[in-house]
């Protein structure tokens, strides 16, 4: 394995702790808990590692949340798909803010309307109970402050000679 492959796959798993540990970090907001880590983390994979790295990332965060009860199976479907797609949006365009743009939509939108049938396959909530689209706006709270965060950092990393000195070490 050279260099560069174990640095990534350093990073990812640095970022994966950072997701579990900034889990315990919430906040209400219009009545629902506002976690914004995971997306902060989904957008730096995104950037710095791609979406293979980004989705890895997502699932081993989710996985070790839930082994540790600081999660539930909701985290799976949102924080994947949403490093999926910030993923691929950056790796086509590298533009910072379609990236966030994609983010939100992949966790709050897609994530949300496939967390139903997470909540009525495998967490016994009953079908009639709660409507398909009904974790659209708590995944949206949390995403959007996660993502606005993520850019910002990012943003000024870009403007300093960071941005680019990290990509040059994890690629060296």
């Amino acid at each position: 394995m050279n260099r560069a492959r174990i640095k990534k796959i350093v990073l990812c798993a640095v970022l994966a702790d950072i997701a579990v540990v900034g889990s315990m970090f919430s906040f209400p907001i219009l009545g629902s808990r506002c976690a914004p880590i995971q997306h902060m983390v989904n957008i730096i994979c995104a950037v710095f590692l791609g979406p293979g790295y980004g989705v890895a990332c997502a699932f081993l965060a989710s996985l070790l949340r839930n082994l540790f009860g600081l999660g539930s199976l909701m985290a799976f479907p949102g924080s994947m798909i949403g490093a999926l797609c910030c993923g691929l949006m950056y790796w086509k365009t590298k533009k910072l803010l379609l990236t966030v743009a994609a983010e939100i939509f992949g966790t709050g939108i897609l994530g949300g309307l496939c967390a139903y049938p997470v909540a009525v396959l495998f967490m016994g909530t009953d079908a009639g109970a709660v409507a398909f689209y009904a974790y659209i706006i708590p995944f949206l709270i949390s995403t959007v402050v996660g993502s606005v965060a993520a850019g910002l950092v990012l943003m000024g990393l870009k403007r300093s000679t960071a941005f680019e000195h990290m990509q040059y070490l994890l690629d060296k």
